[in-house]
């Protein structure tokens, strides 16, 4: 396991403070804020210690206020119910006595039942991709302007590595570009066999790349100095078990943008064809022609 990996690992492995009390620890991406796949994941992980024999297939968050890099998030955990078949669970991530995010999450007990699901797109196998890290030298390229600080959020190692299937540039986006993405991505070395690890990591890398597939018809990115951009809300349907230590095809599609938010929905694969999950999210996407350098 990569060092990368390893630090995402232990973060997930919450301090348990009391009964239904948890606190994390946070990691700087790049950003100005904690990212929120790392809160949804703890928030999960957390909701996760407090049911048994049961799985998660659904989870509903807010993201209510800007997370604090430097300081540990509790995370308080309500058992809201308990019936025969499931158990829900409401989910506060706090800082400073506030909460930055408050999460339902339903689980289920295994049970048999009827089953379709949408075929997986056709696409080109990640073996046959360029890795995103040979990508980003000809991005840099095309841009010599581009400030070292963009440069460094890019380049930092993840624990999780991206495949996209299109190789366009995203620091250079195109006008009126059809608001579709499609990224093939796993974590970077095999992980144990815990099946509550690979979901919750799941949760974790869900949150990569949506609002940038609502920007992409505007012309705009995460890197616009211009824009305002952070998630308000994201919402996860786990169908299948699946492992995030072997690639997963993320295929979204933003049907609509309007009153400076996005809405991005993705539907994740494994690479069998299985359809993994579900997700929505949407996004702040706020113009603000007079900064210079706003980025959420």
């Amino acid at each position: 396991m990569t060092p990368k990996l390893q630090d995402l690992v232990e973060q997930l492995d919450l301090e348990s403070l009391e009964v239904n009390l948890f606190r994390g620890t946070s990691r700087d991406l790049g950003g100005h804020s904690v990212f929120g796949g790392q809160v949804i994941g703890q928030a999960m992980v957390a909701a996760s210690r407090t049911v048994e024999d049961r799985r998660p297939h659904s989870l509903h968050a807010y993201f209510l206020l800007p997370g604090d890099m430097d300081a540990p998030i509790v995370y308080e955990v309500d058992r809201l119910r308990d019936g025969s078949s499931f158990s829900a669970r409401r989910v506060q991530a706090i800082q400073h006595g506030r909460p930055i995010l408050s999460m339902m999450a339903s689980f289920q007990i295994d049970e048999g039942g009827l089953e379709h699901h949408l075929p997986m797109p056709e696409v080109p196998p990640p073996e046959s991709l360029t890795p995103i890290d040979e990508l980003r030298e000809t991005w840099f390229a095309a841009v010599p302007e581009l400030p070292q600080a963009v440069r460094d959020v890019l380049t930092q190692p993840l624990a999780i590595e991206f495949r996209p299937v299109s190789s366009a540039n995203p620091l250079i986006p195109q006008q009126q570009a059809a608001p579709y993405n499609q990224i093939w991505f796993r974590a970077v070395a095999p992980l144990p066999d815990a099946a509550w690890l690979h979901r919750c990591l799941l949760a974790y890398a869900s949150d990569f790349n949506l609002i940038a597939t609502a920007l992409k018809p505007h012309g705009r990115s995460w890197y616009s100095p211009d824009m305002m951009v952070a998630s308000l809300d994201h919402a996860l349907w786990f169908h299948r078990d699946a492992r995030i230590d072997d690639w997963l095809l993320y295929d979204m599609d933003s049907p609509s943008a309007q009153g400076a938010r996005g809405m991005t929905r993705g539907l994740i694969y494994s690479r069998d064809g299985a359809l993994v999950a579900s997700v929505a999210q949407e996004g702040l996407m706020r113009h603000r022609p007079d900064a210079t350098a706003v980025r959420a």
